[in-house]
């Protein structure tokens, strides 16, 4: 951004004074009414300063602007000519212009001040400001020097202030806006975490942002440019409103959550105590169902507070261990003394496997009821073994039965018969379909011929499948 240009300041009448910057007290600019000398201690010591806070150079130029009667009345030339300033008593002509002489020194430094503020980008305003009651107050000021030289300072600092007020008046506003711009996005984002649905929000991440929110929201309001009143506080409304509201989600969530918490514990130590009786029973299979159907009321209860949940879920467990542990030394037990059961079945299945295929129907059925009668005279297996033995033997008994079926319907004579008649159908067709056939040749009807065809070799495919099936009855 281009700042605007500033008018060449005049350069000042005397040398700026090293070292201290002297400023002038408010004496300084104040004139002295006629015939009023300036208040100093009494005699016999004149209020003098020391030389030595601005160079001799620039006192004696400053000297040179005015003169001093005898009395210690001083008087100051100027573009409208002399003009008495004041009286230092007990005090040499020279002794009271020097006197005068500094305060004009005084004065200039003030305006080196104002300038080097300018220079500083301090607000052009207050300079403004200062300046012109120092160029007011300038004509009757209580000083000896190029007042000339002081006039056209000032008169420049206010010409070149007018444009830079304009300026840093522009840059406030742009800074106001940026600002404003910054704090409605910490307002919008706060009033997103307030609109976050409590039960999927992460309370632990989410206060932690809304914390860090407030602290950007202090660190602006104490180093960035001041909002007007009406926007800062309609800024301040909503963001804290939407604190307001995340704190209060946040007490709701966690209230309901400790009144799911205390119903989960109460839920889950009365499924505790059900398990824990249940742990005891032998009624093996009643009981492992009443177990599962525990776990599905478990799953579907509240949870209690983390550390208490997993407390509760290994009572829970331990009386499910107790009941299946000793369920399995029971059946480990039966399994034991099944072993001979099992090696019996075993036999059997291997000697009912023999009858596949089957050849003879009537001996295979005899030989799988004797097998049959046996298997159940050989009593239970180990339950590892049950499905693998049980599954064994079903399948020679399928294969008979099916075997058996294929016979019946090989000898009926319902089926024959039925088999026979259509066969006769379909002889029948496919004459029919043959004369159409010739038909359509002598027509020349490649269309016709071609569907003839086609149905005629659909036919012809039937009567093979029928006469095989007729076969099987022979």
């Amino acid at each position: 951004m281009d700042t605007p240009s500033k008018k060449p300041v005049p350069k000042p009448g005397p040398p700026r004074p090293e070292g201290r910057v002297a400023v002038p007290k408010p004496t300084a600019l104040r004139p002295a009414r006629p015939g009023q000398a300036v208040p100093v201690p009494a005699a016999p010591a004149a209020p003098v300063q020391p030389d030595g806070d601005f160079p001799e150079a620039a006192i004696t130029e400053a000297v040179g602007f005015g003169r001093a009667e005898e009395d210690g009345t001083v008087y100051v030339r100027g573009e409208e000519g002399e003009r008495r300033v004041g009286q230092l008593a007990n005090a040499t002509p020279e002794e009271a212009l020097r006197y005068f002489a500094r305060k004009y020194l005084e004065l200039a430094a003030a305006i080196d001040v104002l300038e080097q503020r300018i220079a500083g980008g301090a607000p052009a305003a207050d300079v403004r400001k200062t300046a012109k009651e120092r160029l007011q107050a300038l004509p009757e000021a209580a000083v000896v020097g190029d007042t000339a030289a002081l006039t056209a300072r000032l008169e420049a600092i206010i010409e070149s202030t007018a444009e830079l007020e304009a300026e840093q008046r522009r840059r406030a506003e742009e800074a106001k806006a940026e600002a404003k711009a910054e704090r409605e996005k910490l307002v919008i984002r706060a009033e997103e975490l307030a609109a976050t649905d409590p039960e999927r929000i992460q309370w632990k991440n989410a206060t932690r942002e809304m914390n860090q929110l407030f602290e950007d929201w202090k660190a602006m309001q104490a180093s960035g440019p001041r909002l007007p009143r009406s926007e800062d506080q309609a800024l301040w409304k909503r963001f804290s409103h939407a604190r307001s509201t995340l704190d209060k989600h946040r007490r709701e969530f966690f209230a309901k959550l400790s009144e799911r918490n205390q119903e989960g514990k109460r839920v889950k130590e009365q499924l505790i105590a059900e398990a824990e009786q249940l742990s005891v029973s032998t009624e093996w299979r009643e009981t492992a169902q009443a177990y599962r159907a525990l776990m599905d009321r478990w799953k579907a209860a509240p949870r209690a507070e983390p550390k208490e949940d997993d407390r509760l879920w290994a009572r829970f467990r331990a009386a499910q261990d107790a009941f299946f542990a000793a369920r399995d030394a029971y059946n480990a037990e039966l399994d034991s003394a099944y072993a001979e059961n099992l090696k019996v079945k075993e036999q059997l299945l291997a000697e009912a496997e023999s009858l596949l295929p089957v050849k003879d129907l009537a001996a295979a059925k005899q030989r799988l009821r004797d097998i049959q009668e046996r298997w159940e005279e050989a009593g239970k297996v180990p339950r590892a073994d049950v499905r693998r033995v049980e599954d064994g033997l079903r399948r020679v008994e399928r294969a008979v039965a099916d075997a058996e079926t294929a016979e019946w319907e090989r000898t009926n004579p319902e089926a024959r018969a039925r088999a026979n008649s259509a066969l006769a159908q379909v002889d029948e067709s496919i004459a029919q379909l043959e004369k159409e056939l010739q038909a359509a040749r002598d027509g020349g009807d490649s269309r016709k011929i071609e569907r003839a065809e086609e149905a005629l070799a659909a036919r012809r495919a039937w009567r093979e499948q029928i006469e095989k099936a007729a076969s099987d009855f022979s």
